[in-house]
């Protein structure tokens, strides 16, 4: 039995770099959400904050989404 070294490589790199962008954008809505509680209690204008939050979270759900169709083959 042999393993395909650079395959292995490449699924783990992969890996790593959706983990590091999911978890930079999941951070990146939650901070969304904390310059949107800041304005409402400062009862400024908070329609950027909330749109950058939601669009965030809207990513971080497609690429769960994406990974869950992946898995289950009844969806193919």
């Amino acid at each position: 039995m042999s393993l395909d070294w650079s395959a292995l490589g490449q699924v783990a790199a992969v890996s790593i770099g959706v983990t590091v962008a999911v978890v930079v954008v999941f951070a990146l809505g939650v901070l969304g959400l904390a310059r949107f509680e800041d304005a409402r209690e400062q009862n400024g204008t908070a329609a950027v904050a909330v749109t950058q939050a939601g669009l965030c979270f809207l990513a971080c759900a497609a690429v769960v989404a994406y990974g869950i169709y992946l898995i289950v083959p009844q969806f193919h």
